[in-house]
């Protein structure tokens, strides 16, 4: 009997059609396998009970890199005989629910041969194989082929076929495969993006580095801007010249034997490290730190990834020394993908390091780390996008999830699955705006995808939702459907979890339109996919002078001291004020009494702002969280003490917090006691509804607070293994259209 075999999934582009030739031929079946647009589907002439035995085999030793949704069999339709397995040409269809793949990390297959005087890609910077290399980063369409793959312009020479048509072969259909004959090459660039005339370009740009210069390297999704991590004027140049003062650059070290020199590694944070996604990782600085001091100023983490590519692993082994590797971009815009955007750094790369396979998907390095042996990603990006996320229930509409607008992503669903974008930026400048358009067009393209649905945010002024509106202008048959921002987080980790039943979500963030249209970011919902009741909040406070109370702590600290000690203020002596001139703070109070430009806000995000501007921490912000990481490095956790608080007719009032903290003479006491002190906020609040625990939004990026929720509320429901920040949004904004 002839049956079909059909297997969803991400089966394509990890060596599936290879290794399903190699398991059919071992158990002597005769038929083919083929991709299709769905994933992969084989045909075999044999036995109901050979059949399973086949797929129990399948599911036991599928590829490293795939992942299977789903493995159907039916009676095929198929009338001829076979007289042996084959692998057929890829089928098309019209539509498209296939997983691309993710970009993955060198294999230790390939660096052993890169490493290899004797083999071929001795030293090849784009050795590659079916188990590495990149793939979303250079896709156009599906199937994943190389025809639909910037490769396509690279033709393979004789011994390159040789290997991609060889089923038994570790290089059968690895669609980036190339040598010194065939495949991308590597050249420098100057400062006025002339090709220099050098013959061996890793061991000048190895020379560069270590001289001190800031080379810019271009990686699988991007570039980065790299320099010697152990040179103080070096990483003080390039934080001069990228106008970054203070926000913590990523380090990548060539392996694991040197991270454990620089930072502490626990046996999760080490497999992650090492895995074939090398993120970056945020660990713990150690006391034999060799870093200079500029990498990563004034706190007691760093975020460190191994190199995952053949070249940035050539470069790292002749430098034996850790290295700055931040990505190649202007603060909260999109990172560099191409020699014309790499240009408009010039300013800041002494040289760029670049090369002609064209990245055709922007894809940032993921970010992340672990507390209580759980995952949790700040940026999910590389070796993790696009992430595929399933929906409770199947829906017959095509939604199109539009994201807020910091941290931005966008999702396509066709039936319960969410395909989410990486990470693309904060939608602030034009430049971010033509990139979040184009991950739209991408997914549009590559899914054949047009939607029934559009949602986006309920904030007026987000880039996402004028686009939305845009997109609603065009075409009158889309349904237009905004989402509240909070809402939205809670949704998120609860399609994370699959949880349908009603909870009590805590949505803690920086800022968010309300229904009132103030600025909510402090919330407690009882809520399931059908909607939400806002049951508590933290009472509202002015933000003086709106957007810059955001990137001025003083601002809301000096807010809650108005709030305190009214026009009295003036006459204060201490951190905040001081930091004020006396003609400031007069126009300040005016404008905090009259409500002049600002805007009253919820959020529990501005509070780390407060408490870093009254305790002299921080008062002007370089870059977002700042004032969080600066507590987290403060945080004694042999102080249990807490501060009063009460909670009347659902509003939590911080100011009555903040008058306790004014009175505190010790840093250290004061920062414990607030975390201690929102902890215990949330497990009042626990009691009073007695429902599971959810957790959403930005501020739950904070590990302290993490580690502290989940030690007084063991069964919280935390968004591990995705984002909790804004890039989650689009992810909620699914459910929510989905369910209605």
């Amino acid at each position: 009997m002839i049956f079909k075999v059909e297997i969803r999934g991400v089966v394509q582009g990890v060596g599936f059609r290879p290794f399903i030739y190699n398991l059919a031929t071992s158990m002597e079946l005769n038929g083919y396998v083929s991709n299709n647009a769905h994933g992969v589907i084989i045909v075999v002439d044999t036995t109901k009970d050979k059949v399973d035995e086949f797929v129990e085999q399948i599911r036991a030793k599928r590829p490293p890199l795939s992942d299977i949704e789903s493995i159907d069999i039916s009676p095929s339709n198929e009338k001829q005989t076979f007289k042996d397995f084959t692998i057929k040409k890829s089928e098309s269809s019209d539509e498209l629910t296939s997983m691309i793949p993710s970009d993955i990390a060198m294999c230790k297959e390939c660096q052993e041969e890169l490493e290899d005087k004797n083999n071929r890609r001795y030293n090849y910077p784009f050795i590659t194989c079916t188990n590495c290399g990149p793939r979303y980063s250079i896709i156009k369409n599906l199937p994943y082929d190389r025809k639909n793959t910037s490769m396509a312009e690279f033709e393979m020479c004789k011994k390159c076929q040789d290997e991609y048509k060889n089923p038994k072969d570790r290089r059968y259909h690895a669609q980036p495969i190339g040598c010194f004959e065939c495949g991308p090459m590597i050249s420098l660039l100057d400062k006025s993006g002339k090709k220099q005339k050098i013959e061996n370009v890793v061991d000048e740009v190895v020379k560069f580095i270590a001289d001190g210069k800031i080379v810019a390297i271009k990686g699988v999704g991007g570039y980065h801007l790299v320099c010697d991590a152990r040179n103080e004027k070096a990483v003080k140049l390039l934080r001069e010249r990228k106008q970054r003062p203070s926000k913590p650059f990523a380090v990548m070290v060539k392996d694991i034997n040197m991270s454990k020199e620089i930072v502490h590694i626990n046996a999760k944070e080490e497999e992650l490290l090492s895995s074939n996604r090398r993120p970056v990782v945020l660990l713990g600085k150690n006391e034999r730190e060799l870093l200079c001091d500029s990498v990563a100023p004034n706190i007691n983490q760093l975020g460190l990834f191994l190199a995952y590519t053949p070249l940035h692993h050539m470069i790292l082994q002749k430098l034996n020394c850790p290295l700055v590797a931040t990505s190649a971009n202007i603060s909260g815009e999109p990172l560099c993908i191409n020699s014309e955007e790499i240009m408009k750094l010039s300013h800041i790369w002494d040289y760029c390091l670049d090369h002609d396979r064209e990245i055709v998907n922007s894809c940032d390095d993921s970010v992340l780390f672990v507390e209580n042996e759980k995952i949790f990603m700040l940026r999910c990006a590389r070796g993790y996008s696009p992430t595929y996320l399933k929906l409770p229930n199947k829906t017959d509409k095509k939604i199109l999830s539009l994201g807020a607008n910091q941290k931005s992503t966008v999702a396509i669903t066709i039936e319960n699955k969410v395909i989410i974008s990486p990470y693309i930026a904060d939608l602030e400048g034009l430049s971010s705006i033509e990139h979040f358009k184009s991950h739209i067009e991408t997914l549009k393209r590559i899914y054949d995808f047009e939607p029934d649905v559009v949602v986006c945010d309920k904030h007026p002024r987000y880039e996402s939702t004028k686009y939305a509106k845009e997109l609603k202008e065009k075409n009158s048959h889309v349904e237009l459907m905004q989402v509240q921002h909070h809402y939205a987080h809670i949704l998120s980790t609860m399609g994370l979890n699959n949880i349908t039943s009603k909870v009590l979500g805590v949505s803690f963030d920086g800022t968010g339109y309300g229904k009132e249209g103030h600025l909510w970011g402090g919330e407690f919902f009882v809520c399931d996919e059908k909607g939400y009741e806002r049951v508590g909040h933290f009472k509202y406070f002015k933000l003086l002078g709106g957007e810059m109370a955001i990137k001025e702590p003083r601002r809301v600290a000096l807010s809650f001291l108005f709030e305190l000690y009214g026009e009295d203020v003036l006459t204060l002596n201490n951190h905040t004020t001081a930091s004020f001139t006396q003609s400031e703070l007069k126009v300040l109070y005016q404008a905090w009494k009259k409500g002049l430009n600002s805007p009253l806000s919820s959020s529990c995000g501005r509070f780390f702002d407060a408490v870093a501007s009254i305790l002299d921490i921080l008062h002007v912000s370089s870059h977002e969280g700042e004032s969080g990481l600066l507590l987290e490095s403060l945080y004694d956790e042999n102080i249990k003490d807490f501060y009063e608080f009460s909670i009347l007719e659902k509003e939590i009032d911080f100011s009555v917090i903040f008058y306790q903290i004014l009175k505190e003479e010790d840093k250290t006491i004061a920062v414990s006691k607030f975390f201690n002190t929102l902890v215990e906020i949330i497990f009042d609040m626990s009691k009073k509804h007695d429902l599971p625990v959810v957790l959403g939004g930005g501020v739950f990026q904070n590990r302290v607070l993490l580690r502290l929720i989940m030690k007084i509320i063991p069964d919280v429901t935390v968004p591990s293994g995705f984002v909790s920040n804004d890039s989650a949004i689009a992810y909620g904004q699914a459910i929510a259209a989905a369910s209605r």
